[in-house]
């Protein structure tokens, strides 16, 4: 390792420290721009003795990286065997990413959110530096953890993980190095956006993935997902579809109309605090979670969600039955509760959504008026000061910074609830769609999602007294209260299942509104291990025994919602 570890510090401080470059087209279907940018670093000469000792010191490096950024533990490898004087060189190195190379091509950050795949290369950026790791993630077990980067940057990861800045890693990383990022380090000054109506907008965690900026929706990496039983605040989706309000409490007031004999009822968030308090556990999800899968069989009309599109929390606040029953509403199946936000569209119409009275009367059906998110109080991004929450039901129902509620004859007139999230027949298109024939989504149907692994990752084979096998973790919901009595697994095209042990929590069923977290081992054939690549499905089971269905193409709709097909993933096993 020592004689290694020279070796390269000579390579390094030589002409020859960078790999020669030559331009190459290998990767079909990039645009001529790309393809005139992408400098590919490959070896000048195969059979080159003093390229196969760096090719060696990069694979040790490799593996080297692989445990800082995957392992749970940190390690000294090669920092041991470094030669005094190290600590100058890691400060210089430290400034590779926030420097501009001139040798390189410069990308935009959209081209870098393009290359999110091992098909399409995976690129990620730190700093200044764009880098492409794709041959890194495919050559090393767990190349899954780096996916939760693909096509964005790693800076918050390495925030984290305060071990990867080593010299060893940050002249690994470098080595990848391919462009730098147009724009740098600036951000976008909030002066030159004054008068805009996004000008205030929340500061969001560096690990949630957008879907769309503007409005801001975004989900975090789908490998973070299961790692808890309650989501994060600061890791919980956004589903944004206006800009965010600012609300302060001085100013908050909530209007209720009844249509009763008493007059209406203006309540302020004191007066909402003070108010018997109860807590629910609820997971929401977004009517478009997993989009994406869907569009893979069919074109839709939506943002492309990823399985992330949904989070698990502990809500807090005032009942609304509670609030109802004191302004004499009385329960009637045909009338509706109709919930209004303080986000507003250009024509300044608020958001709004509606469900039924029975479900908001109902004492077991739970709906809160909720001001704490994990026993904090909610950030602005989630609804803050007030949202409604209506466990067991879409996302698009949970109105956020709430102002008025209005029990009403008919349903909410907004478009979100008449011409959007509703499903139709995969036979029914942009021509024939009539959204007054199809009924809004309530409940969501159930649903599960493999967090880890992730597609196209490798995955090491374990071994026990059993034989080989890997480890699947993921989540699973269903809406209405149902709660997941079994998920399902193969590896093998169904011909056998595997069923995952479930952590969940202990509520009587039509009550169970949290998610359910899974793990699975799942046996491993020979047969499989030489032929390398395996597709994991997975599939739940809720207690009026709904299952998943298995094709995408059964369930197609032009708003690409309800997306609840088996989630399959393809990884490669070493």
């Amino acid at each position: 390792m020592r004689l290694l570890w020279r070796t390269f510090q000579g390579l390094a401080k030589s002409r020859n420290r960078r790999l020669l470059a030559t331009t190459t087209t290998r990767w079909s279907g990039r645009n001529q721009e790309e393809r005139e940018q992408r400098q590919d670093h490959q070896w000048s000469h195969p059979d080159s003795r003093l390229e196969q000792l760096l090719y060696a010191t990069y694979w040790a490096g490799g593996l080297a990286l692989a445990y800082h950024w995957l392992g749970p533990k940190k390690t000294d490898l090669l920092a041991k065997e470094a030669p005094a004087g190290k600590d100058d060189e890691e400060e210089v190195a430290r400034l590779w990413h926030v420097t501009v190379r001139s040798d390189l091509p410069t990308y935009k950050q959209a081209q870098v959110e393009s290359h999110n795949s091992a098909e399409a290369r995976i690129w990620v950026t730190y700093g200044l530096g764009v880098y492409d790791v794709t041959d890194f993630a495919e050559n090393h077990p767990g190349g899954d953890k780096i996916m939760m980067a693909a096509g964005s940057a790693i800076d918050p990861f390495w925030a984290i993980y305060q071990q990867h800045n080593t010299l060893e890693v940050l002249e690994l990383l470098e080595g990848f190095r391919i462009g730098n990022l147009e724009g740098g380090l600036a951000e976008t000054s909030v002066e030159t956006e004054l008068g805009s109506p996004w000008a205030q907008e929340p500061q969001r965690h560096a690990l949630l993935k957008p879907a769309s900026k503007r409005p801001f929706n975004a989900e975090p990496p789908i490998g973070m997902l299961a790692e808890n039983f309650l989501t994060p605040n600061e890791l919980f989706y956004v589903r944004n579809h206006l800009p965010v309000p600012v609300i302060t409490e001085a100013e908050y007031e909530l209007e209720i109309e009844t249509g009763c004999a008493k007059p209406p009822l203006t309540l302020t968030l004191a007066g909402i605090r003070a108010l018997p308090k109860h807590s629910v556990t609820a997971a929401i999800m977004c009517g478009g979670n997993r989009r994406s899968e869907m569009t893979k069989f069919k074109a839709v009309k939506g943002l492309s969600w990823g399985a992330g599109a949904v989070g698990n929390a502990k809500w807090s606040g005032a009942r609304l039955c509670d609030v109802l029953a004191q302004q004499g509403v009385k329960p009637d199946e045909t009338r509706h509760v109709i919930f209004e936000g303080a986000d507003l569209d250009p024509t300044s119409h608020p958001y709004g959504a509606s469900i039924p009275l029975a479900k908001a009367l109902d004492p077991r059906g739970d709906v809160l008026l909720a001001y704490e998110m994990n026993d904090e109080p909610l950030s602005r991004d989630h609804g803050y000061p007030i949202r409604v929450i209506v466990p067991g039901t879409v996302g698009a129902r949970n109105v956020k910074w709430l102002t008025r509620i209005v029990v009403a004859d008919q349903e909410s007139d907004s478009h979100w609830q008449q011409n959007d999230y509703k499903g139709f027949s995969p036979s029914t298109d942009w021509d024939t769609v009539d959204f007054s024939k199809s009924d809004a989504i309530q409940a969501m149907p159930v649903t599960s999602a493999i967090c880890t692994p992730q597609p196209g990752s490798r995955v090491r084979v374990d071994e026990d007294k059993d034989g080989g096998h890997v480890t699947v973790r993921g989540y699973a919901w269903s809406g209405g209260g149902r709660k997941i009595v079994r998920v399902d697994l193969t590896n093998d095209e169904g011909q056998s299942w595997h069923v995952a042990e479930l952590e969940q929590e202990d509520q009587p069923d039509g009550r169970h509104y949290g998610w359910s977290l899974w793990t699975a081992r799942l046996p491993v054939t020979e047969a499989q291990r030489k032929g390398g690549d395996l597709e994991i499905w997975a599939k739940a089971v809720d207690s009026a025994y709904n299952v998943q269905p298995e094709k995408f193409e059964h369930i197609w709709n032009l708003r690409g919602v309800l997306a609840n097909a088996y989630h399959k993933v393809r990884v490669k096993l070493v």
